[in-house]
């Protein structure tokens, strides 16, 4: 079977680069892997929903879920130092460089967790939960990811998704309107929607 960057334990031969952006205004340096998603910068889609995000009324932590090395759940972090942000994904090198980038731009109230999907979170609830989802790994994956969400919200906080029309953002959105209370769309651009479901009890 071909490795993805959904792999447990990406076994292609490590070959880091480092680089700096600039995001909501911070510049803070990353380093990146072969067998990580966007090893060679940071992403469009991720870039829309890191500049874009707005701050849920719920108080409470965030989740950056499928975390990848970090750019989001650090941005925001760095962003949001009141917040704890936890950082979780399944591919162990993209987590050992999420914690590398953390520490090398001084980013202290974050958590890095190895975590197939929301395994690792048991009954926690979070302001809000943010994600690039994993599109190779499926329509079913992300779908899952999208109903599983809600269980793992407060009441007041949001899901932010970023999805190109072309990879489904059209049918995403269909599926947050079966299970939030209030689904938007907070951007779109060039072929990328930014969604954002909230939850209200």
């Amino acid at each position: 079977m071909s490795e993805h960057y959904y792999s447990t334990d990406p076994s292609s031969k490590s070959n880091p680069a480092t680089w700096t952006y600039r995001l909501r205004n911070y510049p803070l340096q990353f380093t990146s892997d072969i067998g990580v998603f966007s090893k060679g910068g940071v992403d469009f889609g991720s870039g829309v929903l890191i500049e874009n995000f707005e701050e849920p009324q719920a108080e409470g932590d965030f989740l950056d879920l499928g975390c990848g090395y970090g750019p989001i759940g650090l941005s925001l972090a760095k962003s949001f130092p009141h917040r704890h942000v936890f950082m979780s994904d399944i591919n162990k090198r993209a987590l050992g460089l999420a914690v590398q980038n953390a520490e090398q731009n001084r980013i202290s109230n974050v958590t890095v967790l190895e975590s197939d999907l929301f395994a690792a979170f048991d009954q926690q609830k979070f302001a809000a939960i943010l994600t690039n989802p994993p599109i190779r790994a499926g329509k079913k994956v992300v779908h899952t990811i999208l109903e599983n969400s809600f269980d793992y919200i407060k009441s007041g906080g949001a899901l932010w998704v970023v999805i190109q029309k072309k990879q489904g953002a059209p049918s995403a959105k269909k599926k947050l309107e079966e299970i939030f209370s209030e689904v938007s769309v907070m951007k779109k651009d060039k072929g990328y929607y930014l969604l954002r479901a909230v939850k209200f009890d």
